[in-house]
């Protein structure tokens, strides 16, 4: 059984576990797969879930209030009280009944009604909010994915204790109602989870640990790019083995994950298994092997299992892979390669396509995610021709580099023909001297000019960029601001944060050619990141470019601020209205004038209480705060 863990955006599934259930079962195993993190918001969205969430807070409130009689209630207590009180007067009736129409509006037709699809949203929020209440202090959130459960996720100390935690750890019981009844239920050998992202650590870590309890005789591994990242960690935390999990794998998983299975029947000396992190003896073994698939040996990923009609979109979307690793893999501030060991590889476009056309075939999807770090120009342009030789009728998105050799406007038509509706850039910043010390080497004419054409085809341009990297001083900061004032034309939505030292960068590696100091805190033992000071003034701080980015989203991101906010809901609006002229999705007051791809700036209509709040535009507008990076680790 193969499990893909809560927190992620429910619009589609993530490509890790077809990946691996791919080679499994071409290798005849028995493969059940489940995404748990579909199925919790399935179940978190139910009349019968609410209800027991109100009578738990029921149960909590009379205990506190008790305790509030005589008195002897903690702050934390009171606090505790107070939130519980705030949701005494949610009908909860009336909100099961609302989150149950809000479902059928996301999967349904009217998704594509802005304003009906904007209060779906709404209300699973304010669901999440009242959920959180039975789960205090923890902060559950629907969209965008940043849950909170009251513990930091790089001290091992606090992550252990969470796994315990029956008031705080929401995935206690979404452990016991949906997967250890299905693991009663079919009995697997081998439990594996993938854990991509930070946010999925604690709910794939509890589900680890109940598992185990449970069900001591069955084999639990984890994998995926947060065990990768923290592969230096797990050796210095054997509690984490036997405990928890019994068996980690690292990088890419598919034939590690075939191997270890080998092991298990006793076909396969242990030691021979690449990519494989174990326990012997109280010790915690790595084996030195490493294996580094061959993309174009691989088989098709295999969603057969998967509930592909449950996601809250009203129509399929498939993730496709067809590269590993970023082709240009040379940025001083980006560790998403990390999950790899080896460098790029990538299929044939005519690979590509025939992948597809399979998969369209297979399972009546016209929509895909293409899932890659960075969409290389040459294999951009060759598939898309061949998917309009072929007549492959198909919408599709991905993240791409600004490149020189995308210029001709020519390039950008033949994209939208084959189907591109959305892309994602990163441009990190629009200031060339900050963009060579990134090691992006992008001129700022060629980023105007890509933008500009694509725009003009009809493809949704979405910028990201952030504040404070190294060496940038504010004039340099005020540069990317006043690029994208400049060019909102032809920039359809964006996101803009501040610099955040990740571990495995080269600039972490080398801090001092960077002239920074990289910060260790003992008490932060799993760190993915780091606290840096600069060693020279001028530059901007950490601090400085928080203030910035706060004042950006404060002053200047009006004209961005959408309410249809995840990057596969604007990609589904695009393919259905066939334009990147959306108003209807901009979430703006009377009389604000609106991006356009033609030079002509608009107006937007609509009600001003149709406006969201100053908090509203800065949590929900930046709309694609996960980069749906769908690599099978």
């Amino acid at each position: 059984m193969l499990l893909f863990p809560p927190e992620w955006v429910p619009t589609a599934p993530y490509l890790a576990l077809p990946s691996l259930t791919a080679v499994l079962r071409a290798h005849g195993h028995t493969v059940i797969q489940k995404d748990v993190n579909i199925e919790m918001y399935d179940w978190f969205f139910s009349d019968s879930f609410l209800i027991w969430v109100k009578l738990r807070m029921d149960q909590q409130r009379k205990k506190l209030e008790e305790r509030e009689a005589l008195p002897s209630l903690s702050d934390k207590e009171r606090d505790q009280l107070n939130c519980l009180r705030q949701q005494m007067d949610v009908d909860v009736i009336d909100l099961a009944e609302k989150v149950l129409e809000a479902k059928h509006v996301v999967r349904g037709d009217e998704f594509y009604d802005a304003a009906r699809l904007e209060w779906a949203l709404n209300v699973f929020r304010d669901v999440m909010q009242f959920i959180s209440a039975a789960y205090f202090p923890a902060s559950l959130v629907f969209y965008p994915m940043e849950s909170n459960l009251g513990y930091r996720s790089g001290v091992s100390r606090e992550v252990l204790a969470c796994l315990d935690d029956e008031q705080a750890n929401v995935y206690r019981d979404v452990c016991r109602q949906l997967v250890l009844p299905a693991i009663q239920r079919e009995r697997p050998e081998v439990v594996g989870i993938s854990i991509g992202t930070q946010m999925q650590l604690f709910a794939g870590l509890t589900f680890c640990k109940m598992i185990k309890s449970e069900f001591p005789d069955i084999h639990v591994t984890v994998g995926g790019n947060v065990i990768t990242r923290l592969q230096e960690e797990w050796p210095q935390h054997h509690e984490f083995f036997n405990q928890i999990f019994d068996t980690a794998i690292l990088y890419e998983g598919e034939h590690a994950l075939l191997w270890l299975l080998e092991a298990l029947a006793g076909e396969r000396s242990w030691e021979k298994v690449p990519n494989l992190m174990w326990s012997r003896d109280e010790t915690v073994q790595v084996n030195t092997d490493i294996y580094t698939e061959k993309t174009t040996a691989l088989p098709l990923p295999d969603f057969d299992g998967l509930p592909l009609d449950s996601y809250f979109v009203p129509v399929r979307i498939l993730p496709y892979l067809a590269t590993r690793g970023c082709y240009w893999g040379r940025c001083t501030f980006c560790d998403h390669g990390q999950g790899y060991f080896d460098q790029y590889r990538g299929k044939p476009g005519q690979d590509v396509v025939r992948e597809i056309k399979a998969l369209q075939k297979k399972y009546g999807a016209d929509h895909f995610l293409f899932a890659d770090e960075s969409y290389p120009p040459a294999l951009f342009k060759k598939v898309t021709q061949l998917l309009i030789d072929e007549q492959v009728h198909i919408k599709w998105t991905t993240l791409i580099r600004f490149e020189e050799s995308l210029q001709d406007p020519q390039i950008w038509k033949q994209a939208v023909e084959s189907g591109c509706c959305t892309l994602y850039y990163g441009m990190e910043s629009a200031n060339e001297r900050v963009l060579g010390l990134m090691d992006k080497h992008a001129r700022k004419s060629v980023i105007e000019n890509n933008l500009r054409e694509a725009a003009k085809a009809g493809i949704w341009n979405h910028v990201m960029a952030f504040y404070g990297f190294p060496g940038e001083t504010r004039e340099e900061a005020e540069d990317t601001r006043q690029f994208l004032l400049d060019n909102k034309r032809f920039v359809h939505s964006v996101e803009l944060f501040y610099f955040v030292a990740y571990r495995h960068t080269p600039m972490v590696r080398n801090p001092e050619k960077f002239g920074i100091t990289i910060h260790k805190q003992d008490e932060y033992d799993m760190p993915l990141d780091y606290y840096y000071t600069l060693n020279e003034p001028g530059g901007i701080s950490c601090l400085e470019a928080m203030q910035l980015a706060e004042e950006f989203y404060q002053k200047d991101f009006d004209s961005w601020a959408v309410r249809v906010n995840a990057r596969e809901h604007v990609f589904l609006y695009i393919s259905r209205y066939g334009t990147n002229y959306l108003p209807q999705i901009y979430a703006m007051k009377a009389g604000k004038d609106i991006p356009r791809t033609d030079g002509v700036q608009g107006l937007i209509t609509w009600p001003v209480a149709h406006a969201p709040s100053e908090k509203h535009i800065k949590n929900e507008g930046g709309m694609s705060r996960v980069v749906s990076h769908s690599t099978p680790q």
